[in-house]
Protein backbone atom coordinates (compact mmCIF):
# COMPACT_ATOMS: atom_id res chain seq x y z
CA UNK A 1 0.00 0.00 0.00
CA UNK A 2 1.34 3.31 -0.78
CA UNK A 3 2.34 5.93 2.01
CA UNK A 4 -0.22 8.37 2.93
CA UNK A 5 2.42 10.91 3.12
CA UNK A 6 4.31 10.54 -0.45
CA UNK A 7 1.01 11.50 -2.51
CA UNK A 8 1.00 14.41 -3.99
CA UNK A 9 -2.03 17.24 -4.18
CA UNK A 10 -1.00 19.96 -6.90
CA UNK A 11 -1.73 22.15 -4.28
CA UNK A 12 -1.16 26.15 -4.66
CA UNK A 13 1.05 28.21 -1.72
CA UNK A 14 -2.46 29.28 -0.22
CA UNK A 15 -4.03 25.67 -0.39
CA UNK A 16 -0.65 24.28 1.20
CA UNK A 17 -0.89 27.47 4.15
CA UNK A 18 -4.44 26.67 4.73
CA UNK A 19 -4.18 23.22 5.36
CA UNK A 20 -1.12 23.70 7.44
CA UNK A 21 -3.72 26.64 9.63
CA UNK A 22 -5.88 23.87 9.80
CA UNK A 23 -3.10 21.69 11.14
CA UNK A 24 -4.44 19.33 8.30
CA UNK A 25 -1.70 16.78 6.86
CA UNK A 26 -1.96 15.54 3.24
CA UNK A 27 -1.75 12.25 4.03
CA UNK A 28 -5.22 13.09 5.65
CA UNK A 29 -7.10 14.61 2.82
CA UNK A 30 -9.05 11.36 2.55
CA UNK A 31 -10.50 11.71 6.18
CA UNK A 32 -12.55 14.88 4.88
CA UNK A 33 -15.02 14.64 2.13
CA UNK A 34 -14.75 16.99 -0.38
CA UNK A 35 -17.78 19.25 0.90
CA UNK A 36 -15.48 19.36 3.78
CA UNK A 37 -12.61 20.23 1.92
CA UNK A 38 -14.14 23.18 0.56
CA UNK A 39 -15.66 24.68 3.34
CA UNK A 40 -12.01 23.82 5.35
CA UNK A 41 -10.11 25.68 2.62
CA UNK A 42 -12.31 28.16 1.03
CA UNK A 43 -11.98 26.89 -2.37
CA UNK A 44 -14.65 26.06 -4.97
CA UNK A 45 -16.39 22.70 -4.82
CA UNK A 46 -14.94 21.74 -8.29
CA UNK A 47 -11.25 22.46 -6.87
CA UNK A 48 -11.78 21.04 -3.31
CA UNK A 49 -13.48 17.63 -5.41
CA UNK A 50 -10.49 17.49 -7.61
CA UNK A 51 -8.18 17.55 -4.83
CA UNK A 52 -10.09 14.79 -3.27
CA UNK A 53 -9.63 12.88 -6.05
CA UNK A 54 -5.93 13.01 -6.95
CA UNK A 55 -5.35 11.45 -3.41
CA UNK A 56 -8.03 9.23 -3.63
CA UNK A 57 -6.27 7.76 -7.03
CA UNK A 58 -3.11 7.55 -5.25
CA UNK A 59 -4.23 4.73 -2.98
CA UNK A 60 -3.75 2.45 -6.17
CA UNK A 61 -0.29 0.90 -6.53
CA UNK A 62 2.00 2.54 -8.56
CA UNK A 63 0.23 5.54 -9.86
CA UNK A 64 1.21 8.95 -9.41
CA UNK A 65 -0.15 12.61 -9.19
CA UNK A 66 0.31 12.59 -13.02
CA UNK A 67 -2.02 9.80 -13.64
CA UNK A 68 -4.49 10.83 -11.46
CA UNK A 69 -4.60 14.81 -13.30
CA UNK A 70 -5.58 12.19 -16.12
CA UNK A 71 -8.94 10.57 -15.07
CA UNK A 72 -9.84 13.84 -13.40
CA UNK A 73 -9.69 14.83 -17.27
CA UNK A 74 -11.72 12.25 -18.07
CA UNK A 75 -14.25 13.17 -15.46
CA UNK A 76 -13.48 10.77 -12.80
CA UNK A 77 -13.08 11.28 -9.04
CA UNK A 78 -13.53 8.00 -6.98
CA UNK A 79 -11.64 5.18 -7.04
CA UNK A 80 -14.61 2.99 -7.34
CA UNK A 81 -16.30 4.95 -10.33
CA UNK A 82 -13.79 2.69 -12.22
CA UNK A 83 -15.43 -0.72 -11.32
CA UNK A 84 -16.78 -1.82 -14.18
CA UNK A 85 -15.14 0.09 -16.93
CA UNK A 86 -12.44 -1.53 -18.82
CA UNK A 87 -8.80 -0.52 -19.20
CA UNK A 88 -8.57 -0.59 -22.84
CA UNK A 89 -12.12 1.76 -23.57
CA UNK A 90 -10.50 4.53 -21.17
CA UNK A 91 -7.68 4.54 -23.06
CA UNK A 92 -9.86 4.76 -26.62
CA UNK A 93 -11.63 7.42 -24.67
CA UNK A 94 -8.43 9.50 -23.19
CA UNK A 95 -6.61 9.52 -26.86
CA UNK A 96 -9.61 10.78 -27.90
CA UNK A 97 -10.46 13.41 -25.47
CA UNK A 98 -6.45 14.77 -25.58
CA UNK A 99 -6.52 14.45 -29.51
CA UNK A 100 -3.42 12.59 -29.82
CA UNK A 101 -2.27 8.87 -29.20
CA UNK A 102 -0.19 7.96 -25.95
CA UNK A 103 1.98 5.50 -24.68
CA UNK A 104 0.64 2.03 -24.74
CA UNK A 105 1.80 1.69 -20.67
CA UNK A 106 -1.14 4.78 -19.81
CA UNK A 107 -2.98 1.64 -21.30
CA UNK A 108 -1.82 -0.66 -18.69
CA UNK A 109 -2.43 2.08 -16.14
CA UNK A 110 -5.78 2.42 -16.77
CA UNK A 111 -6.20 -1.51 -16.67
CA UNK A 112 -4.57 -1.65 -13.15
CA UNK A 113 -6.99 0.97 -11.84
CA UNK A 114 -10.11 -0.51 -13.04
CA UNK A 115 -8.29 -3.98 -11.48
CA UNK A 116 -7.86 -2.33 -7.88
CA UNK A 117 -11.26 -0.82 -7.76
CA UNK A 118 -12.81 -3.66 -8.66
CA UNK A 119 -10.29 -6.25 -6.28
CA UNK A 120 -8.58 -3.62 -3.95
CA UNK A 121 -5.40 -5.54 -4.69
CA UNK A 122 -2.49 -3.53 -3.77
CA UNK A 123 0.13 -6.48 -4.63
CA UNK A 124 -0.64 -5.64 -8.33
CA UNK A 125 1.34 -2.52 -10.43
CA UNK A 126 0.71 -1.01 -14.02
CA UNK A 127 3.32 -3.68 -15.65
CA UNK A 128 1.41 -6.94 -14.70
CA UNK A 129 -0.83 -5.50 -17.32
CA UNK A 130 1.28 -5.45 -19.95
CA UNK A 131 0.75 -8.95 -21.30
CA UNK A 132 -3.21 -8.70 -21.15
CA UNK A 133 -2.79 -4.96 -23.04
CA UNK A 134 -0.78 -6.88 -25.86
CA UNK A 135 -3.06 -9.70 -26.24
CA UNK A 136 -6.19 -7.55 -26.53
CA UNK A 137 -4.90 -5.25 -28.86
CA UNK A 138 -4.00 -7.78 -31.17
CA UNK A 139 -7.21 -9.20 -31.29
CA UNK A 140 -9.00 -6.24 -30.92
CA UNK A 141 -6.73 -3.79 -32.63
CA UNK A 142 -7.75 0.06 -32.02
CA UNK A 143 -10.67 1.86 -33.11
CA UNK A 144 -10.89 3.42 -36.33
CA UNK A 145 -11.08 6.92 -35.47
CA UNK A 146 -8.51 6.73 -33.05
CA UNK A 147 -5.93 10.15 -33.10
CA UNK A 148 -2.98 9.72 -35.52
CA UNK A 149 -0.61 12.42 -33.54
CA UNK A 150 1.41 11.34 -31.11
CA UNK A 151 1.30 13.31 -27.67
CA UNK A 152 4.44 14.95 -27.03
CA UNK A 153 6.55 14.72 -23.59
Amino acid sequence: MRSKSNIQLNLSVAERKTLRKNKVKKSEILDYTAIELEQLMNISATRAKEIHAYADFQRIPSIGIEFAKDLVFLGYHRVHELVGKHGAQLTDEFEKKQGCKTDPCVEDQFRSEVDFAENGDYSKKWWDFTTERKRYRKGIGYPKDRPNARRLS
